[in-house]
């Protein structure tokens, strides 16, 4: 009995102690527990993986877990830092977040704003680097069958990069003193967040410039930047910098960094420079080189043109002096043209009396006597040919005359003005239309009767029925008879 007393009044205390705390709102709450985090952790630096993350959103904030094998927690990268980040955040990566730990009360959850994130070692950055290095090359983006051969002296060079560093200075600077040309500078940011899109969309904007168009198409392209650390670099890592490199239809030189620091765009260009000055180096020769080597060439090509005329000089004397003096060479053709000479005078006189000879024997045959004859019997000729040509004329017409009269006889008998000759009349209603049968007579028609002589008007009796009784006695006839109208 003092057992159930004493636990009752133990409850009895306990509801009074709650009734006494004070009664706060939700939003009270969550703010109560968003101070008390953040005073009691402030900064902090997590190491976990990447997990969840999709990219920035359209605001441009970035929102991912970190997560290892036992917890995982939110983040959250805001626009204006993400932009300021040295490299790409990726699906799996281990990365280094700092920042601050606060909570988002419409979850009833607790996350981290990060202001600084890095991978987690250079150890993790290489291992992407490896593994994305592999991946393009089995594509063949690497292969050397891709890589097109840089032109000897381009008119105009087109480079890529920062236009207030000093790698652009080196190497305009670097043309200069070689061989001065035409540089185009496609501005671009080299580190950073955009820095990747900008570099690949300034290797696509130099390609698509028509060639002879108001801006000219470059002839080489040189992307360029300073050295830095693998996280400052890692925009020419970047699959799309590597992808545009690979595609580029000009002739690609890469000059990232210095001379030990190697990037994926330099697998993917057509020639790797250590540095932009040895760039510069690459893009064009020496112009006081040239001048030198073409005024040797000049000189050595002059040499050998007087060394191969003095050669020709002296072989052309020997040769004139083997052949035979000029009296020797003509003395015998000479000869022969005199004897000839001297034969021409006689053979010209024979020729002439032959000719003459001939031309009296057809003179000869050529008398009045005998052309009158030849004409009298060419005339008695003729007169022979013209008589037996009227008389075949004559004939010809006659078979032609008989037959033409034969067939319009026929025509004549089957034409129906030849029916109506033998007695036969056509019938025509008032509108000149053919009447064929009696049947398609009415009483008091109006009709016209044409005969072989002339036309006749006539009018329907009425008689239609009694024709068509007797229609049947006729109907031979009046077929024949249509037969030959139609």
């Amino acid at each position: 009995m003092q057992r159930n007393d004493v636990e009752t009044n133990g409850k009895a205390g306990a509801a009074r102690a709650l009734s006494n705390a004070p009664e706060v709102s939700v939003s009270e709450l969550s703010q109560s527990l968003k101070r008390t985090v953040e005073d009691t952790f402030g900064y902090v630096r997590v190491r976990g993986e990447i997990s969840g993350y999709r990219g920035p959103h359209s605001s441009g904030h970035a929102y991912f877990c970190l997560k290892d094998e036992g917890a995982k927690i939110d983040a959250v990268v805001w626009r204006a830092t993400f932009q300021k980040l040295k490299f790409r955040p990726e699906e799996g990566m281990e990365v280094t977040a700092t920042g601050r730990l606060t909570t988002y009360p419409n979850k009833s959850a607790y996350q981290i704003v990060v202001d600084a994130l890095e991978p987690a070692g250079v150890g993790a950055l290489l291992a992407q680097l490896e593994e994305r290095r592999k991946r393009l090359a089995a594509e063949g983006l690497f292969d050397d069958v891709r890589k097109r051969p840089l032109p000897f002296l381009p008119e105009v060079i087109g480079v890529v990069t920062s236009p207030t560093g000093a790698v652009i200075r080196d190497i305009l600077h670097r043309l200069a003193d070689r061989f001065p040309r035409r540089v185009l500078v496609w501005p671009v940011r080299v580190q950073g967040e955009t820095a990747a899109a900008e570099v690949s969309a300034a290797i696509r904007g130099f390609n698509a410039l028509a060639p002879g168009g108001a801006i000219p198409r470059p002839d080489v392209l040189i992307v360029a930047r300073g050295g830095g650390s693998l996280e400052d670099l890692w925009s020419f890592n970047e699959e799309i910098v590597v992808r545009a490199a690979a595609g580029s239809a000009i002739p690609l030189i890469s000059a990232v960094g210095h001379e030990t620091d190697t990037t994926l765009i330099d697998f993917a260009a057509d020639r790797r420079a250590p540095t932009p000055t040895a760039a510069a180096e690459m893009a064009v020769p020496v112009r006081a080189e040239l001048m030198a080597a073409t005024a040797e060439r000049g000189a050595r090509l002059r040499a050998s043109t007087l060394r191969g005329l003095e050669a020709r000089r002296v072989e052309l004397r020997s040769a004139a002096r083997a052949l035979p003096r000029l009296e020797t060479l003509v003395q015998v053709p000479r000869q022969r043209l005199d004897h000839a000479a001297a034969r021409l005078a006689p053979a010209l006189a024979t020729n002439a009396g032959r000719h003459r000879a001939r031309l009296a024997a057809a003179s000869a045959q050529l008398s009045p006597v005998a052309l009158a004859r030849r004409l009298v019997g060419e005339r008695e000729r003729s007169a022979g040919l013209g008589a037996r040509l009227d008389r075949a004329f004559h004939a010809a017409e006659d078979r032609r005359r008989t037959r033409l009269e034969a067939v319009w006889s026929v025509l004549r008998s089957l034409s129906h003005e030849g029916v109506l000759e033998r007695g036969y009349a056509l019938v025509k209603d008032a509108d000149g239309a053919l009447v064929r049968r009696a049947s398609e007579l009415s009483a008091g028609q109006a009709l016209t009767l044409i005969f072989a002589d002339g036309e006749a008007p006539a009018v329907s009796g009425g008689a239609a029925r009694s024709a068509e009784r007797r229609a049947p006695k006729r109907k031979p006839e009046a077929t024949a008879q249509e037969d030959l109208f139609e």
